[in-house]
């Protein structure tokens, strides 16, 4: 009968692997309690790092329908398992990996898939999540500013058309008043030295 502490700790590994969207799993000979906190630390929110029992992680794994560590679970272990952002927690395992030798990955598996070490060292190459998002965040918003520009490009040469057409009209207004109007045919009198001069000559000239 399996004593009531080692099912809890079962029971927990396997609500770990269940809840998890990845796990490493490590060889941690070597390091010390110290030196597993700093790990800790490196790897943040986004995962936690558990120091587990082989025989107890296998009975959980297999209640999980997780296979990726079969044949893997021996000398000291410990599991990275993932709840954010598993570049980011490979990423933290590598940065730490390299001035602490001691610690060595063993393997993985992301979404149910298995991961060899060395895909464990390629997912570490990735962008992290909040790298992805802020590209993304560029390109859409660089998406908008163009769009802005070709849209507002029709409106600026409509109000430029409409601006020069008004002054065209006004100055053609202008040009019309300054001009003097003709004086109609027939219409005024004759100047008084003309008028004068007929009537002295009289009907009778020839």
């Amino acid at each position: 009968m399996v004593r009531p502490d080692k099912a809890a700790a079962v029971a927990e590994l396997t609500e770990a692997f269940e809840s998890s969207s990845a796990a490493v799993l490590t060889e941690y000979r070597g390091l010390t309690v110290e030196q597993l906190k700093e790990l800790r630390t490196v790897i943040g929110a986004d995962g936690s790092y558990t120091v587990v029992k082989n025989t107890l992680t296998s009975i959980a794994a297999k209640n999980a329908g997780v296979d990726a560590f079969e044949g893997q679970l021996t000398g000291p272990s410990a599991i990275a398992f993932v709840s954010g952002d598993p570049v980011s927690v490979a990423k933290g395992l590598r940065t730490f990996a390299r001035t602490n030798p001691a610690l060595v990955v063993k393997g993985g598996y992301l979404d149910g898939r298995p991961l060899t070490a060395a895909e464990v060292s390629a997912l570490a190459d990735l962008d992290s999540r909040e790298v992805l998002l802020s590209k993304m965040a560029g390109a859409m918003l660089a998406t908008l500013t163009r769009a802005a520009v070709v849209t507002a490009a029709p409106l600026t040469k409509a109000v430029r058309t409409v601006e020069a057409l008004r002054v065209k009209r006004e100055e053609s207004e202008g040009a019309g008043d300054s001009a003097p109007e003709p004086e109609a045919a027939g219409e005024g009198s004759p100047e008084p030295e003309a008028a004068e001069a007929a009537a002295a000559v009289g009907p009778d000239a020839s």
